[in-house]
């Protein structure tokens, strides 16, 4: 059997435009002589749809789109994801579904069973599980249809979540083939994790498995693609593209498929490029500004933002004060100048020393403090916020996890912005992948990776003089925030119980902070913001 694989970048609630997709994708696989097309999950409205399913017309627009699609195929079935109505009368309003569409046939519906409700997704806010369905015959084999998560085990689950097996039951039924929709967003380490279970999955029932996946960054989310095709032995055949479009047909896999090993880091940087430049492209900005203050975290957002956008359509601004070294302001325009960017000079020590001679007389007898470290971060925004504003770029922000965790970071200072591109990169994650970058010549400066991270808002200043070192903080922030342990077993694990308190407490106690950041891209299991819900007024002491 011929099977058609359209990983494709949709959007959400661009209808016309996913149709157009669709449909291009679908002519393009037929003429290679695909005998079935199958796109993502919820390839119609585009993943995650979120409460626009509510909207009073975003249903009845995507069950419009869905019909027009059937009228525009011929007798080459396609499957494609899309919302359906609950009309059991009981539930959830709403099914996530696949329907194959065939020219002059009703279209076979699928509904999602295995509804995630963990980390970013939130399906079962919108969906009802579906029944167990039947295989469909399809050029004389019998398919049994799945949508992403049915797929998936216990065992590459956070945890044992469901207590019924789709693809198990398919099998019973007949099935000789396995086809699944996904919209699986990317993390750090997971194409390697996706194909083991495709690899498990295929083993375990005995026949070749179909996955088409989503690609594209929607929001904080990013799709990486790498649709796949394994044997009846479970052996990888095919693997498509990361992290861009392509269209495949795949014949009834046998023979095995051996790539090079996976270079993560790359695959990384490219998650990172493509989130960032979706992010533009699907909400129309055209350009981007950022501060560069000769640190790693900038130098590293301005890589990306040049990758993503395009020299022409990023601008840097060093915005040197009473305590930036020499170097640092050198280090910017370094890079600056190697990436082919424009970037503009502002210093902000009059501004600062005009803002201190206006509080004086209130503050007259108090030392100075984080306050006036505060200031000069304060200053830096809202100079980013008047090129933003003045120019309609938008303002890139460039803190990491490791710092955005414990709050070592300033409201309406450094965390302004519209895209925190970095935002869940752990600083020491933040060194590897710079490291990369540099692997073939040093385009990040090689003082800015060497030298002691520094914000530089005070003499000497250090971030080990309020932080532990990175490597120390990363990995306990690590089993705080990614795998949610207590206190006592991190302690458990050989670090100090007085450090694990104080890091704990510090990532608890900034909340607020990070309830006002700006939107980041998530590669890790577990990022801020929608991967970690938290109340900010509350008394719970671990």
């Amino acid at each position: 059997m011929k099977v058609g694989i359209a990983q494709i970048n949709t959007t959400v609630g661009d209808f016309a435009g996913n149709s157009a997709r669709i449909l291009a994708a679908y002519h393009e696989l037929v003429d290679q002589s695909a005998e079935l097309v199958v796109t993502p999950e919820l390839s119609i409205t585009g993943y995650p749809p979120l409460d626009l399913i509510f909207a009073g017309e975003f249903v009845e627009r995507n069950l419009e789109t869905l019909a027009g699609i059937q009228t525009a195929i011929g007798e080459v079935p396609l499957l494609v994801g899309f919302i359906d109505r609950n009309l059991s009368g009981h539930g959830k309003p709403f099914h996530n579904t696949a329907a194959l569409l065939c020219k002059g046939a009703e279209p076979v519906i699928i509904h999602k069973r295995l509804l995630p409700t963990y980390d970013v997704f939130d399906e079962a806010r919108y969906f009802e599980p579906g029944q167990a369905s039947a295989p469909i015959e399809i050029a004389g084999k019998k398919v049994g249809i799945t949508i992403c998560e049915d797929l998936w085990t216990s065992e590459f689950l956070p945890g044992p979540l469901y207590r019924i097996d789709p693809p198990a039951d398919l099998v019973n039924a007949g099935a000789e083939i396995l086809v699944n929709l996904s919209a699986s967003p990317y993390q750090y380490g997971k194409p390697m994790l996706r194909l083991q279970m495709l690899h498990a999955q295929a083993q375990r029932f005995g026949l070749p498995i179909y996955y088409c996946n989503s690609v594209g960054g929607n929001d904080q989310l990013v799709f990486d693609g790498h649709s796949s095709a394994f044997s009846a032995r479970g052996e990888r055949v095919q693997e498509m593209l990361g992290f861009g479009e392509q269209l495949l047909v795949v014949e009834e896999p046998t023979d095995a498929f051996h790539p090079d090993g996976r270079d993560q880091l790359g695959e990384l940087y490219r998650a990172l490029v493509l989130g960032l430049r979706d992010y533009f492209r699907k909400c129309g900005f055209k350009s981007a500004v950022l501060g560069l203050s000769g640190g790693i975290d900038s130098a590293l957002t301005a890589v990306l933002a040049v990758e993503a956008l395009g020299k022409e359509n990023v601008t840097g601004a060093a915005m040197p004060g009473p305590y930036s070294s020499e170097g640092s302001v050198k280090d910017a325009f370094i890079l600056a100048e190697t990436l082919g960017i424009k970037c503009l000079n502002i210093p902000i020590t009059n501004s600062y020393e005009v803002m201190k001679s206006g509080l004086s007389e209130i503050f007259e007898d108090r030392p100075e403090d984080a306050t006036e470290e505060n200031l000069q971060a304060r200053l830096r925004g809202v100079t980013m916020m008047a090129l933003s504003n003045k120019f309609g770029s938008l303002l890139l922000t460039t803190g990491n996890k490791s710092e955005l965790a414990v709050g070592y970071c300033t409201l309406y200072g450094d965390m302004c912005g519209g895209l925190a591109v970095i935002s869940d990169l752990p600083k020491t994650l933040v060194y590897d992948l710079a490291r990369w970058i540099n692997r073939g010549k040093e385009i990040i400066p090689a003082a800015t990776i060497t030298k002691p991270p520094s914000a530089e808002l005070r003499p000497d200043q250090t971030d080990q003089d309020s932080l532990p070192p990175y490597d120390l903080l990363d990995a306990i922030l690590a089993l705080y925030v990614e795998e949610n342990l207590p206190i006592h077993e991190i302690v458990a694990r050989g670090y100090d119980q007085e450090l694990v308190r104080r890091i704990t407490g510090m990532v608890d106690r900034n909340e607020y902070k990070r309830e006002q950041s700006a939107p980041g891209l998530k590669i890790t299991g577990r990022a801020f913001g929608m991967g970690r819900r938290l109340p900010i007024a509350q008394r719970y002491t671990p």
